[in-house]
């Protein structure tokens, strides 16, 4: 029994949500839980028929979709990645890579799945891809070092179009009866993609750029005609040259990216919350369009074949590719074990399939349940052990406790100090390098630049931070600050001081603003003040003799609370205006106390 179209848009809709949202709860990898929802709905229950519901206007709709999900994925791309051995790495892997997993993977098919050769190589370059959409998830689980968060985000991107390039080249090349025209048909392709997907992704960015600089549309329009360039970059590309439109939006979003000439933090917002609809959506449809029958005729041959891609095939490509790259053993370890496929390989899959279907290719209908397989079995090993591998390598950041600290003046160098003592990381920002200089040399990490650029988070390490404290006696600054790295660490973890002048915030400050440090009335000129009169940082233990109810008795109101450490937990607690604390025995209160 289906459902009615009405009721079907709505359940796909519901369902892709409510998958993501479990997925949160229970700590799953998204893309598992919508995998499993689709094929639920779909091919175990036949609620859901996207083919009798779209017809023909499903495959054009998945490909515009994962056209903006590619640009999307793409302003997440910083030049500045490339620097030394990360840029080395992904440079290979997106090449010398991509030509290890297509080959290996087309031999695996041919003497474990028993396809011919042709299905085999066709099979080969679908497999090449990985995509933002199960990479980007999988990275926010994981949470692993800065610099292989950076090659898995920049490979995961870039091989998406590359893969459904050559998928198309082979497909062409398969059906060609001559040698030479073979040879020909690749290198045309292979030029005209770059030329057109190049060229055109460059002009849709200028385009974009000089319309936000300029002003000829009003904010609230800025987004929607974004999209509409890039779907149209996209559409025109790909009539110029089949499949170039992947690489053209892919190329807008990577110069959108690195351009300074117009702020895109607005554009930015409504993409992602755009991105998680189609995501949700593509992965509810394309899973429940997979036939019942084929996915039930996977067998051994299937597990075998997966456990071949997981275990030789990705490991195989990482390591010839990152020769040299100068990456440890650990690393090499833990990308070789992160290279799930998502929408693009089951969006290609589904095209070609039918594409080797029609011309009456033997075997071409086993395309689609072994990829879904694949795009199951990976998500599903990869999401459940890569964290434990990524903890064992030491190699995740999973809940870091130390402290980002805007401003290195005199008292933020104090409180930096402390910290440390009491065994957080710290990193101090400042544009003034007298500051920076003391702070270095009294030990502490310093960083001479501007906080509120995306090159300082490339510089600096972020490993092992965890939350930000905007200390600097510019209340814009501060505010910025927070708005900037509420995007890295979360709101719940962004600090700023109270606004000057006893001013109370604006409605739009205050809901952008980061939460209130120590408290109310805590503004930099009153902790100055504090600091210059002779106020110091102590650390107190508490323990059953001596309460939090015996320090306040020996202090009353001479101290100002700011952290409370759980030595037995490693965790930090920074104190707010808004949240009173409640420190324990055995626990270890850190306070500005004011001298008598």
């Amino acid at each position: 029994m289906h459902l009615s179209v009405e009721i079907s848009i709505v359940s796909i809709i519901v369902l892709g949500i409510a998958a993501q949202w479990v997925a949160w709860r229970l700590r799953l990898p998204s893309i598992l839980v919508l995998l499993l929802t689709g094929l639920t709905v779909g091919p175990l229950t036949s609620l859901l028929a996207p083919d009798a519901m779209f017809g023909e206007l499903l495959f054009p709709g998945v490909s515009v979709a994962v056209a903006v999900i590619l640009f999307e994925g793409g302003l997440a791309l910083k030049f500045a990645e490339l620097s030394g051995r990360t840029g080395h790495a992904i440079r290979n892997l997106v090449s010398i890579g991509a030509l290890v997993t297509w080959i290996l993977s087309a031999l695996a098919a041919y003497f474990i799945l028993g396809f011919d050769s042709g299905l085999s190589i066709q099979l080969g370059a679908i497999l090449v891809v990985t995509g933002p959409t199960v990479i980007g998830p999988l990275l926010r689980f994981i949470r692993p070092s800065i610099k292989i968060a950076s090659i898995l985000r920049w490979e995961g991107i870039l091989i998406d179009p590359i893969g459904a390039t050559l998928a198309v080249l082979v497909f062409e090349v398969i059906h060609s009866t001559d040698v030479v025209e073979d040879v020909s048909v690749v290198f045309q392709g292979i030029i005209f993609t770059i030329v057109f997907g190049g060229i055109l992704g460059y002009l849709g960015a200028q385009i974009i750029i000089q319309i936000l600089r300029r002003h000829w549309a009003p904010d609230h329009l800025d987004s929607p005609i974004t999209l509409m360039i890039v779907v149209a970059v996209f559409a025109v590309s790909n009539l110029l040259q089949e499949e170039s439109g992947l690489l053209a939006v892919t190329v807008m979003g990577i110069v959108l990216a690195n351009q300074r000439q117009v702020v895109l933090r607005h554009i930015l917002e409504f993409k992602e919350n755009l991105i998680v609809l189609l995501i949700s959506s593509l992965f509810i449809i394309l899973a429940a369009r997979v036939p019942g029958e084929s996915l039930r005729s996977v067998g051994v041959e299937g597990l075998i074949f997966l456990a071949v891609i997981i275990l030789l095939v990705r490991p195989a490509s990482v390591f010839v590719a990152t020769i040299g790259s100068g990456l440890s053993l650990r690393e090499k370890v833990l990308l070789s074990w992160i290279a799930p496929r998502g929408i693009v390989a089951a969006a290609v899959t589904s095209v070609f399939s039918l594409r080797l279907v029609e011309a009456g290719h033997t075997g071409a209908e086993q395309l689609v349940p072994i990829v879904f397989g694949i795009i199951v079995g990976t998500t599903a090993i990869y999401g459940l052990t890569a964290l434990p591998l990524a903890r064992w390598l030491k190699l995740t950041q999973e809940n870091p406790q130390g402290v980002l600290i805007i401003g290195a003046h005199a008292w933020a160098r104090e409180i930096g100090q402390t910290l440390r003592k009491v065994g957080f990381h710290v990193q101090l920002i400042d544009t003034n390098f007298g500051s920076v200089a003391e702070a270095r040399m009294m030990g502490l990490p310093a960083y001479f630049g501007d906080a509120l650029i995306d090159e300082t988070q490339i510089d600096i390490s972020l490993s092992n931070l965890g939350r930000s404290l905007s200390l600097t006696p510019n209340d814009e600054v501060n505010t910025l600050a927070s708005i900037h790295y509420a995007e890295i660490f979360g709101r719940d973890e962004t600090y700023q001081l109270a606004l000057s002048g006893g001013r109370q915030p604006s409605g739009l400050v205050k809901e952008l603003q980061g939460r209130l440090l120590f408290r109310p009335e805590a503004n930099f000129a009153f902790l100055e003040e504090k600091f210059n009169t002779g106020a110091e940082i102590k650390a107190t233990k508490l323990t059953p003799a001596y309460t939090f109810q015996d320090y306040h008795n020996t202090y009353r109101d001479r101290a100002l609370p700011l952290f409370l450490v759980d030595e037995q937990a490693q965790a930090l607690q920074i104190v707010t205006a808004d949240s009173p604390i409640k420190p324990q025995a055995g626990q270890t209160i850190i306070s500005l106390i004011q001298s008598e």
